[in-house]
């Protein structure tokens, strides 16, 4: 006698979602973002995918595709994979940063005002990139129709600039200021979250140039904004 609960061999099972590079970590921000949505939802109703014949497409294209194929060597390896997704979901928020932050802000009174200038830049930082610049170009995030080894979170906002890669890098400019001797290991971890973005096929290249320039220019003027005012 068979057992009607179990499925018969033609019935269509959907498949299983991949776990994530960091389980509790993967919920509790899509959960956040539940709450604290982007400010960008969308991008208008542009219509179907059009994709121009090689010799047609920009510099700016054809070089988003060369670092896209680079990336190809590593994609599939186990530790590239945990690595990089990981990286991802630690920087949504900027939260690698905040508890960046929030541990040096251990060491004395003096960490814990750094830590508070840090997190009120970042949030400035935020409002900004993901809120005012993305809203100017609303770039297509990358279309990608093959399965991801990991879960992660799919962004709501625009795809030009990453605001992980601007994230990373005001926060590196702070930190940095803060405790020049960690400055070589905060921007080895900015590049490692700036450079998955592109690995995990969320952002353009190009994207992630995009980021790096607007964190230069945010962390620069805030860290002279900061210079001032302790003065």
């Amino acid at each position: 006698m068979t057992d009607s609960a179990q499925p018969r061999p033609d019935e269509f099972q959907p498949p299983e979602s991949p776990p994530a590079a960091i389980p509790m970590l993967g919920e509790a921000v899509e959960a956040i973002e539940a709450l604290l949505p982007h400010p960008v939802e969308s991008i208008d109703e542009a219509g179907p995918h059009t994709i121009a014949p090689p010799h047609e497409r920009s510099a700016v294209d054809r070089f988003d595709q060369a670092v896209d194929h680079a990336f190809d060597r590593l994609r599939g390896n186990p530790v590239a994979d945990r690595l990089f997704y990981a990286a991802t979901e630690l920087g949504d928020f900027g939260l690698i940063w905040v508890l960046l932050g929030a541990t040096h802000a251990l060491r004395s009174d003096r960490d814990v005002a750094v830590a508070a200038r840090l997190a009120a830049t970042l949030g400035v930082e935020s409002v900004l990139v993901n809120g005012v610049i993305k809203s100017f170009f609303k770039r297509e995030r990358p279309v990608s129709q093959e399965p991801r080894p990991y879960n992660m979170r799919m962004p709501r906002t625009t795809s030009f600039p990453s605001g992980h890669s601007s994230t990373a890098v005001v926060a590196c400019i702070l930190l940095s200021e803060a405790n020049p001797s960690l400055a070589p290991a905060y921007w080895t971890v900015a590049a490692v979250v700036a450079s998955s973005r592109v690995y995990v096929k969320i952002h353009h290249a190009s994207d992630v140039v995009g980021g790096v320039a607007t964190g230069l220019v945010i962390g620069l003027t805030a860290r002279t904004l900061w210079r001032r005012l302790a003065r």
